[in-house]
Formats: structure tokens, C-alpha cells, sequence
């Protein structure tokens, strides 16, 4: 094999390798209209940011988990929900595969044994998945930064 070939199957195996692994299931992704319509309606579960920018109405805003002092607020946050009850955590920054809040936030939803954990499936942004959709937002000043 041609050295420039192996250089380049050892570059495209070290990007595969590099890949975070998610510690969700497909199941527990939750569809950004599911919630709009769950919240439409009154019914939204626990919704929590754990990104930059609560959007979203009736979220509940920790920061950006992948800062050691946000992940301590989301974690006691959580201290005191019933570990049965649905929670569901979104941050919309960027695409799941380069955010660095969701598998923090994920990962501390699992090690205090949440059964019910989902993540809002916003695959590319809020502004795309969820914001271009029309689906409800907080009013202008209504959330706290």
C-alpha cells in the first residue's frame, strides 16, 4: 500500500475513533413537535437547557453544562426530582455531534438513575429545528441569562 494511503486510512480511522459516543438511545430522543405539541397543551415534562439560551417556554436554564459550575447546577437542579418523572434536556448551539453540553448533561441524567431521560432531538440548531418551525418560545425578556 502507498504511503500516502495508509496516511490517509490512519487519518480517516483517528476521525472515526474521535467520534463522541452518545449515551442515548434512539428512544429516548424526543421530536421537537411532540414537545411543541406537549406544551401546547400542557403537558411538557421537565425541560431543561443546558446550553447557552433557554428558548424555549417553559424551560428551565442551567448554562452551558460542559462548565464545571453549570453541570453543579444542573446536578442540584435534579437533586430533588422524582427520579421517575420525565426530564428533558436540549441545548441547540450547534449539531449533537460537536455540542459539548448535551453528553455532560445526558451522562449526570443517567448516573443519578433517571428513568425517564430524553434529549429534544435538535440534530442541527434551535434556530432549524425548532425556531424556523414556529413552535413556542419564551417572550423577549422572560428568561433569565
Amino acid at each position: 500500500m502507498p504511503m500516502y494511503a495508509k496516511l490517509l486510512l490512519s487519518l480517516l480511522l483517528l476521525g472515526v475513533l474521535q467520534q463522541p459516543v452518545d449515551p442515548w438511545t434512539p428512544a429516548q430522543l424526543m421530536e421537537p413537535a411532540d414537545l411543541a405539541a406537549r406544551i401546547k397543551n400542557g403537558t411538557a415534562p421537565l425541560l431543561i437547557c443546558v446550553g447557552p439560551s433557554g428558548l424555549i417556554t417553559g424551560s428551565v436554564e442551567t448554562g452551558p453544562v460542559h462548565e464545571a459550575a453549570h453541570l453543579d447546577s444542573l446536578k442540584k437542579l435534579l437533586a430533588s426530582v422524582d427520579r421517575n418523572r420525565e426530564v428533558v434536556i436540549y441545548c441547540g448551539c450547534c449539531p449533537f455531534v460537536h455540542c459539548p453540553n448535551v453528553r455532560p448533561a445526558f451522562n449526570l441524567l443517567v448516573s443519578m438513575h433517571f428513568t425517564h431521560a430524553r434529549l429534544l432531538d435538535l440534530a442541527h440548531n434551535i434556530k432549524t429545528d425548532w425556531l424556523d418551525h414556529g413552535y413556542p418560545v419564551k417572550q423577549e425578556g422572560a428568561h433569565a441569562k
